[in-house]
């Protein structure tokens, strides 16, 4: 029997000196890692980019609004005055663009040097 405890306390001495392995290599250990620190960052840049463009469509929202308020404002002084004119018995001209773009082309003005 003294032969068969010898045996049995060799085993465990083999195994203590066997160098262990990691479970996992290094290498994997920093990809991961690296992994997970760009998938943080994107996220992050993701969140900035969308609350920029909440903000950026709120003023869009806002400058439509304030634009519509004032064409609808003057659609409606338009025809408050075309209804008083008329009540009155005049007519009204409505307001035409002051501002025209006149292109000419002067035929043979290569020519003439």
């Amino acid at each position: 029997m003294e032969g068969v405890q010898e045996k049995k306390k060799k085993f465990p001495a083999v195994a203590e000196t066997k160098k262990k392995t990691p479970a996992v290599a290094d290498t994997l250990k920093k990809k991961c890692r690296n992994f997970a620190e760009l998938k943080i960052q994107c996220l992050r840049k993701k969140f900035a980019q969308n609350m920029l463009r909440k903000a950026r469509r709120k003023v869009i929202y806002e400058k439509a609004k304030h634009c519509r308020k004032e064409y609808r404002q003057m659609y409606r002084t338009e025809i408050r005055r075309a209804r008083m004119a008329r009540k009155a018995g005049n007519f009204s001209v409505p307001a035409e663009p002051k501002l025209a773009f006149v292109i000419i082309r002067i035929r043979g003005i290569s020519g003439w040097a």
